[in-house]
């Protein structure tokens, strides 16, 4: 395998592969996100970051926030903002469940990956509980650990 990026699945617009090293990732759930005209246009150049994103529950209703689709090259007037919070799209009871499961302590809505499902954009929300700087730490040694096993094993079938 070419060292490197690793690929992204089909329809992957964004991905957030420092979530997993930042948080231990409780449960996933796909939403729905409400968008603009000219922000699905923008999604489908595939330049949408969400590494800073966080998820909110606000008024019975759920937000994602600090994610940045760039404005669409092609529309000079009816652009949309960067930066603005966007409204995901999730069953009542899903919310409901959400909502009880973020009133834990140290528990956040953070999401992992940004796709088109059939014509539609979706959202991988994950629920998930900061990691300590011990744990990052222990989450290291251990992946280098099966990398020097993994390469030991490959040595010794030459």
């Amino acid at each position: 395998m070419a060292k490197g990026k690793r690929k992204a699945a089909a329809g992957d617009v964004a991905t957030n592969r420092q979530a997993a090293h930042r948080y231990n990732l409780l449960e996933r759930f796909e939403c729905g996100i409400a968008l603009q005209g000219t922000e699905v246009k923008s999604l489908r150049t595939g330049t949408a970051q969400i590494k800073d994103g966080y998820g909110a529950l606000r008024d019975g209703e759920l937000w994602l926030h600090n994610v940045h689709i760039p404005p669409y090259p092609a529309a000079a007037r009816e652009n949309h903002d960067p930066e603005r919070p966007r409204k995901l799209l999730m069953h009542r009871r899903e919310l409901d469940r959400l909502e009880s499961r973020t009133r834990e302590r140290g528990l956040t809505l953070v999401p992992t990956r940004l796709y088109f499902s059939g014509p539609r954009a979706k959202v991988e929300i994950a629920l998930a509980r900061g990691k300590d700087l011990y744990d990052k730490r222990q989450a290291i040694r251990a992946r280098e650990t099966r990398r020097d096993i993994e390469r030991a094993l490959r040595e010794a079938e030459r």
